[in-house]
């Protein structure tokens, strides 16, 4: 299309939404160009312009016009194994999740004729049984074309239509009627039809099952979306979503999934969160342990994990713990000896001085990682050392020394250091591969989304086939309902041609009818007998022309006066000759042949073989 065509064919569009209501910006574009052209081509028009002024000036056009564009082609059971599928995988789920009781909602959209609601009424009363349909069942059908939902509302169908419905269902839930079949009316109270714009109109919410076949492919990419969340919404939690075989969810992952992808059966996903429980601890009493604080207080010295030795003011050894004792090999005798005669007091590590600067300037000294080899082994083991000075009253009372095991942390340093040189050298490895693997994901991502684009084509063009696929089969129809009727006109007309045929045997022993210009309109079998001449020889040619056994001279300026006008048509007899050769004397009358209005417009000719005797 130029862009001048575009220009008129969203002007057209604009008209249909300004007047009619009916905004078709969201439906597929080549959908709606195909099928506004076949009106163009019947109407036998040029541009879209040309037809926008025909609409304002006719508007009955615009009903034909949408019911080019609103193709309402389903039926009941349309695609039979989908809905088996229906009936084995979710009808089970939908009854198992209702208590008794419940009521049960379904949604059909874009239902036209009405056909897949009563289609999905049948399947529910055949699964629940019909009283607890009438009780807990109500089935919504919503359309764009109100002359459709009218037909829904009867619920009168014709023998063709209930073709693909079973038997035993057929005379289950159908009454025959004066036109057709009427689904039964104690039923048809639960289905309710109204018109319902899925582009723009509210949807219909808290629905268990909504149905949807073929309808989203005759919309484009953008309000396709804009619809699947709609139709979340309108689900309750659970409920299941059933569309056509040429529609997909492939981009919903998130709020769909399937039941069964390959009949279009999806069950919706909920989006709430789960919910958190915070528990509190209890808090338990405090123990009164005042009155054993003393015994306590040494117990938890002497036995604590840290090695700690304590120094008083004098420089004589005042305190070992159990964890001093062990470690450097005091005994407690040593309690009261001078510091600096002990072992302890220069290995693992040099204290007296550091002992003297901690009393001078009453501050604690730390030393960090103090490795001490232990004679007689090889073990090595490393301390923090921590020199605090012991204040009581304002006055020196002592030093306290504690040794802090840090082997464990060292060792656990060392490993880590270890490790991070071994994954600095793994990092740079990976850098190498993840440089690698960059290049490989970037031109995987390119494949990707050359595949989703050729995926989306492909679903584009199989949604477009699909919709053809239902032109053709809404044209079909068309073409089988004028076969009809051809097909009547023409049993008429056979019992029109078997009278008229009757007639002109009864007229007499040959009958021909001439035109205007005498030429042989109707020849009788009785002529052909009597002249020896077919009828597919005779008709069409001048009948004074004819070689047959008439006096022509005589005859002929007979026939011609009295097509003319010039004489009265009147009867004769004449001498003959049949095919035979034989002499035949006729009795030959002619009448004018008249139309309607009264006018001739040519001659009945009968010849009657006159008896000897």
């Amino acid at each position: 299309m130029t862009s001048e065509e575009e220009r008129e064919f969203d002007d057209l569009l604009l008209l249909l939404k300004e007047t009619r209501g009916f905004d078709f910006t969201g439906y597929k574009r080549n959908t709606l160009v195909r099928r506004i052209s076949r009106r163009l081509e019947a109407l036998k028009l040029h541009d879209y312009g040309e037809y926008r002024d025909l609409l304002e000036l006719e508007p009955d056009e615009f009903t034909r016009l949408f019911d080019s564009l609103l193709i309402n082609v389903t039926g009941f059971f349309r695609d039979a194994a989908a809905w088996q599928r229906l009936r084995e995988l979710v009808i089970p789920a939908l009854l198992g999740q209702k208590t008794a009781g419940r009521p049960i909602r379904v949604w059909s959209a874009g239902c036209a004729t009405g056909e897949e609601a009563y289609t999905v009424a049948m399947v529910l009363a055949e699964e629940m049984g019909v009283d607890a349909f009438r009780e807990r069942v109500k089935i919504y059908g919503t359309d764009l074309d109100e002359k459709a939902l009218q037909v829904a509302r009867m619920g009168v169908y014709g023998e063709r239509a209930l073709s693909d419905v079973p038997i035993d269902l057929r005379e289950t839930y159908f009454e025959q009627v004066e036109n057709g079949y009427a689904f039964r009316r104690d039923l048809r109270r639960q289905l309710i039809f109204g018109r319902n714009d899925l582009t723009h109109d509210a949807p219909i919410s808290r629905v268990d099952l909504l149905v949807a076949r073929n309808t989203l492919m005759y919309f484009n990419t953008d309000m396709q979306l804009n619809i699947i969340r709609r139709f979340h919404f309108a689900l309750a939690d659970p409920g299941f979503l059933f569309l056509g075989k040429a529609e997909m969810l492939l981009n919903h992952s998130d709020t769909f999934e399937p039941v069964d992808l390959r009949m279009r059966l999806f069950r919706k996903i909920s989006t709430a969160g789960p919910a958190y429980r915070a528990a509190w601890p209890a808090t338990g009493a405090a123990s009164d342990f005042a009155s054993r604080l003393p015994t306590l207080a040494s117990v938890a010295l002497a036995s604590g994990p840290v090695a700690q030795i304590v120094v008083d003011s004098s420089g004589n050894l005042a305190l070992a713990t159990s964890k001093a004792e062990t470690l450097f090999n005091l005994d407690p005798r040593d309690v009261g000896r001078p510091f600096q005669d002990l072992e302890v007091s220069y290995r693992p590590v040099e204290l007296r001085s550091v002992i003297e600067q901690a009393r001078h300037d009453l501050r604690p000294i730390e030393l960090r990682e103090v490795v001490w080899h232990r004679a007689g082994t090889s073990e090595s083991r490393v301390f923090d050392v921590s020199v605090v000075p012991l204040v009581s009253s304002g006055e020196l009372v002592g030093t306290g020394i504690h040794f802090y095991d840090v082997t464990r942390y060292r060792r656990l340093r060392d490993d880590l250091a270890q490790a991070n040189r071994q994954l600095e050298q793994a990092y740079e490895e990976l850098q190498s591969l993840n440089e690698e693997l960059e290049t490989t994901n970037e031109e995987l991502q390119s494949t990707n989304e050359e595949l989703e684009t050729t995926n989306e084509e492909l679903q584009s063009t199989n949604e477009e086939l699909e919709t053809m696929n239902e032109e053709l089969q809404s044209t079909n129809d068309e073409l089988q309902q004028i076969n009809d009727a051809l097909t009547a006109r023409t049993i008429e007309l056979d019992e029109v041609n078997t009278f008229v045929s009757s007639v002109v045997r009864s007229l007499g022993d040959a009958v021909v009818v001439l035109d205007g210009d005498l030429r042989v309109v109707v020849w009788s079998p009785g002529a052909e007998e009597l002249w020896g001449v077919r009828a597919d020889e005779a008709e069409g040619r001048v009948f004074t022309a004819l070689d047959i056994g008439l006096p022509l001279e005589r005859l002929a300026p007979r026939l011609q006066a009295a097509a003319a006008g010039r004489a009265e048509a009147e009867g004769m007899t004449l001498e003959a000759v049949n095919r035979r050769g034989r002499p035949t004397p006729l009795d030959m009358r002619l009448s004018y042949l008249r139309s309607e209005d009264g006018d001739a417009h040519g001659l009945i000719v009968v010849m009657n073989v006159i008896s000897e005797g």
